[in-house]
């Protein structure tokens, strides 16, 4: 029983069943949960050093960034676009 990957951009991955949310990161709210999950050590910061374009939510509670745009990243998980 396989878990399907998700390509989250720099060659970082994410469990596809896991992901709650796929948000975009320029409110204010979610720039508080950023500051959060950073504080409590829930923050996986898979930017590379990028802009964060999109903060990923998962089951677990932790919070993931990622400079891929939510769109892109919505679009791998339906299968749309190639994970590559």
């Amino acid at each position: 029983m396989g878990q399907r990957l998700v390509h989250i951009g720099f060659g970082n991955m994410v469990v596809a069943e896991r992901v709650v949310a796929i948000i975009h990161p320029t409110s204010a709210p979610m720039k508080r949960l950023k500051e959060e999950a950073k504080e409590t050590g829930r923050l996986v910061d898979a930017t590379q050093g990028r802009k964060t374009r999109a903060i990923l939510v998962t089951d677990s509670n932790h919070v993931i960034l990622s400079a891929i745009q939510p769109e892109t990243i919505v679009n791998r998980f339906s299968g749309e676009e190639p994970d590559g």
